[in-house]
């Protein structure tokens, strides 16, 4: 019987080990976080203001008066909202596929694009159905698979995050809006088994994203819970009158 308990004490403290030191063993993250991290959240709107590096943070059940200081600064790499959701992006998670786009891809300087578009599409392939959308304007950021890093330069300056857990069934209408933004795609390892069933998030990976008239489009979505926030998300092409962009309405 002790001999047992010493292998099931082991075990235990080997486990610990592995999930800590690897988190791409650990469940995938795809979905928005709470203001600490611990735990999954509907939505999530970060507003950092120039110069200043914690910011505040507004999350689903907070009230829209009740915007608290965030966790920890976002140069932080853990121990807040945005680091914890972008947790298997910056980290690799068999589980954690996604899209990443940004006008201002990191490390790829001089680039020259009309779509002023920033963000990330993840979803969790596994069935569970856990996906989320991280809207940003945040140049450079993040960067896949390689850490977590908050671009220095960009904590002098304000900027907005908006986190949305969606159910997976909405991810191809998001894509269909950005087809008409024409983002730019610096990541993408979605499997092409995921691809084949949304057809517009394989038009819009695959760079198939011509636009004819109308040259808008408006799709309302809403979050995951029962009593989801209702989200609508205007996009722009790039004969359209005001350029290329994607707009929510919360």
């Amino acid at each position: 019987m002790l001999l047992a308990k010493n292998y099931f004490i082991i075990y235990a403290k080997w486990t610990l080990l592995l999930c800590t030191y690897f988190p791409s063993l650990s469940l995938a993250t795809s979905k928005c976080q709470d203001s600490d991290g611990r735990n999954a959240a509907d939505w999530a709107i970060l507003y950092k203001a120039p110069a200043q590096a914690q910011g505040k943070l507004l999350t689903a059940g907070a009230g829209a008066a009740n915007w608290a200081p965030n966790a920890a600064a976002v140069t932080e790499p853990n121990g807040h909202s945005f680091a914890k959701a972008l947790e298997h992006v910056i980290a690799a998670n068999v589980d954690n596929k996604f899209i990443s786009y940004n006008n201002h891809p990191p490390d790829v300087p001089k680039v020259k694009t009309k779509s002023n578009s920033k963000g990330v599409l993840m979803m969790d392939i596994t069935g569970t159905d856990a996906a989320a959308w991280i809207v940003h304007t945040v140049p450079g950021f993040p960067k896949a698979r390689t850490g977590y890093l908050f671009p220095p330069a960009e904590v002098q300056k304000g900027h907005l995050l908006i986190c949305l857990t969606i159910k997976e069934d909405q991810i191809d209408t998001i894509a269909l809006t950005l087809k008409f933004a024409t983002p730019l795609i610096y990541y993408n390892d979605i499997p092409d088994t995921e691809m084949n069933s949304r057809p517009n998030l394989k038009k819009l990976v695959s760079g198939e994203s011509r636009v004819l008239p109308p040259l808008a489009v408006t799709k309302d979505t809403t979050t995951e819970a029962a009593v989801g926030l209702k989200v609508t998300i205007y996009s722009k092409g790039e004969k359209s009158r005001y350029g290329k962009s994607v707009l929510l309405s919360l």
